[in-house]
């Protein structure tokens, strides 16, 4: 691809907002970055103490979905972190994303980074690795039905999880001392975090907590909601070569907000426009741009419902099962998808 038109795919901010927007809105506000993580850890635990409280399947369910959208809303603020948009403070910035958002989910702030300015920079053009996770759409409905069962059932979060840990155990070959030394730098601070996690836990009179209402959602509902976020942001896309209907934004109330897309997250398309606006800006971002001479332009869908009637057009009777799964795993024989990406969905 030429540099023209590696150009033509952006819209210069000047051209979306006055200079003083500009500067409000790319402000990065620490004690916002840190409300944020306090949130998401305040409604897991508050979520532990209501099953503790009052044990019962529905306390449960509830808490494995609300819980599930919070570590969700751990890799969106690890995401935030990528961008360096939770502290002006480098350093801050990263001891925040790390350690109270990325760890905890088996996630790694600075290998996704490297990958995800790369899905910025060539955003659904052909050497976009994020380009298998929506090219495959439309798909049937039938074929949504199988990912979602599978990734409700933990199936998704086991593969993932599993071929995370693989990576992370180097080759075979390798002699036991250097493989264990290769998992410590991969998936060390992963395990110490959640170490500490089960610890407190254990130390609150509540240790079940961890594999019952942190591990399950991880597995589960954490898997379903990624997916349909994934599909929300790029899948069925009108003009790939287009900055402004390569990405959607997906507009969510309050209900949506609280199970599928915590922390900002379905203003996709503002993210992609101006990376570097921290997640709680891009509502007055969108609001702005909603105003501006491009919005007739913008791919902006008005639920994800909508959005799962569009991506799911495709007629049942040219339902091909294990056809798209096959022909993902021989391109990417070899575990060769970024563990990071695996285990984040970003």
């Amino acid at each position: 691809m030429s540099a023209a038109a590696v150009t033509a795919r952006r819209v210069p901010a000047r051209e979306l907002l006055a200079p003083i927007e500009l500067a409000e809105l790319r402000e990065r506000v620490e004690w916002k970055g840190i409300a944020l993580i306090a949130h998401a850890w305040g409604v897991i635990l508050a979520s532990i103490a209501l099953v503790a409280i009052f044990p019962n399947p529905l306390t449960y369910v509830a808490a494995v979905v609300l819980i599930g959208s919070r570590q969700l809303g751990l890799a969106i603020l690890m995401h935030d972190g990528a961008h360096g948009c939770l502290s002006r403070d480098p350093a801050r910035n990263m001891a925040l994303s790390q350690w109270f958002c990325a760890y905890p989910v088996f996630a790694e702030t600075v290998a996704y980074r490297r990958y995800h300015l790369q899905h910025h920079q060539r955003t659904q053009q052909d050497d976009d690795p994020d380009l298998v996770l929506s090219k495959p759409f439309p798909i049937t409905k039938a074929s949504y039905r199988r990912k979602f069962w599978r990734d409700i059932t933990g199936q998704t979060g086991y593969q993932q999880r599993k071929a995370q840990f693989v990576n992370a155990l180097g080759e075979p070959s390798w002699p036991r001392r250097q493989r264990l030394r290769h998992f410590g730098e991969k998936l060390g601070p992963q395990f110490l975090a959640n170490a500490i996690l089960f610890g407190g836990l254990a130390a609150a009179g509540v240790w079940w907590a961890y594999p019952l209402l942190w591990l399950v959602p991880l597995f589960t509902w954490m898997m379903v909601i990624t997916r349909i976020r994934n599909i929300a942001e790029h899948a069925v896309i009108p003009d790939k070569d287009d900055p402004l209907r390569n990405t959607r934004t997906t507009r969510a109330n309050l209900v949506e907000r609280a199970l599928i897309a915590p922390y900002f997250v379905n203003y996709h398309l503002e993210h992609h426009l101006l990376y570097y606006v921290p997640c709680y800006n891009l509502p007055k971002l969108h609001a702005i741009l909603m105003r501006g001479p491009h919005a007739a332009r913008m791919e902006v869908r008005p639920n994800y419902l909508s959005v799962l009637r569009l991506v799911t057009s495709k007629p049942d009777s040219e339902d091909r099962p294990g056809e798209i799964v096959n022909t993902a795993r021989r391109k990417h024989a070899g575990l060769t998808v970024n563990e990071d990406r695996a285990a984040t969905g970003f």
